[in-house]
């Protein structure tokens, strides 16, 4: 089994892809006005509208923003992306601030509330971790 992507559904999925468009610094590929993916050399992030949902079931159409999952990025400097992303993210829940297990770690919201954590190791054993 090999995870291939992550699908958000997205109340306004223009606003959702243009930013993380400016936050991963890639274009997405749209495929339809409802579905677009932005691709890293990781993992491929897909964001669907709540239209899309109906195509599954008639009664799935309340998604978005749950605060019950956090999309994480290794980033090169957590810090230089901080003052980069800090004017695009409406909502910084922690500034970077270097955690126990020693990843300095920033966390913030894309537009429909979804929790982004963009890290970087600094410890030793975080450095070995993900080298």
């Amino acid at each position: 089994m090999k995870l291939t992507s992550l699908r958000m559904i997205s109340k306004d999925i223009k606003a959702t892809v243009a930013f993380y468009e400016q936050i991963l610094g890639i274009t997405a590929t749209w495929y339809t006005e409802d579905f677009a993916e932005l691709s890293t050399d990781s993992i491929t992030i897909a964001v669907g509208s709540i239209r899309t949902m109906k195509m599954f079931s008639e009664g799935l159409t309340d998604f978005a923003g749950t605060k019950s999952t956090i999309i994480e990025f290794l980033v090169k400097n957590v810090d230089e992306e901080y003052e980069r992303i800090k004017s695009i993210a409406s909502e910084i829940i922690q500034e970077p601030t270097t955690m126990l297990w020693g990843n300095r770690s920033l966390l913030f919201c894309d537009p429909d509330g979804n929790m982004i954590n963009f890290f970087t190791p600094v410890s030793e054993e975080a450095m070995k971790k993900f080298s």
